[in-house]
């Protein structure tokens, strides 16, 4: 196994990892913001470096693999679905902002596979997929930054926050809409540029 699919691997592992911080018990806060999420935002950052990272010394030293292909977008999904399941368990997300991710997910993994068996057609990425990852993971670790337990979506609209409290709040809430909106229409784009392929369904 070369090394950037050894670091799409240590990708997956480092999410039973943060499942498993809010279970232990950690009480104690770091300028209020409870270390239980400090460590998991540590966790999940590097585990998202991992992405950049072995994309970038596969294509540098020409080790691209099927195995890559298949597995790193795998990494991807999990990785922000356990994130934000866990943000939304501890009511700093609405439950509706993974279904939709998981939903544009299911669509673009059924195309995938469907493009696959008509010839391995590529349905190319657009600049909307691009913003989405790039939203979704600066939003998700701006997320676990919970200052006094004010860090829920749109809390600032009359949530009476100040200071880093509100400023933390805006830029996490306007990321992860802008995600929300990439993550619709890079979905549309795949259903769009696919559609095609069920013509003879």
């Amino acid at each position: 196994m070369n090394l950037p699919n050894k670091l799409t691997v240590i990708r997956i592992l480092l999410v039973p990892v943060m499942v498993i911080i809010p279970f232990l018990g950690i009480e104690s806060t770091i300028f209020n913001i409870p270390v239980s999420y400090i460590i998991m935002d540590i966790i999940f950052i590097i585990a998202s470096l991992t992405d950049k990272l072995d994309g970038y010394i596969a294509r540098s030293r020409n080790q691209v693999t099927n195995f890559g292909k298949f597995l790193d977008p795998i990494a991807d999904k999990i990785l922000v679905l356990a994130a934000m399941l866990i943000l939304v368990e501890r009511g700093n997300l609405p439950a509706w902002i993974p279904i939709i991710v998981l939903t544009r997910e299911f669509a673009v993994s059924a195309y995938r596979l469907i493009a696959v068996e008509q010839g391995g057609k590529v349905i190319a990425a657009s600049i909307w997929g691009k913003l989405k990852t790039a939203t979704q993971m600066v939003a998700i670790a701006l997320a676990f930054i919970d200052i006094n337990g004010t860090n829920t979506f749109f809390n600032f609209v009359g949530g009476g926050l100040t200071g880093v409290e509100l400023w933390i709040n805006i830029l996490t809430s306007v990321l992860l809409t802008i995600s929300i909106i990439a993550t619709i229409f890079s979905g549309w784009d795949y259903i769009k540029g696919g559609k095609e392929l069920l013509k003879d369904r």
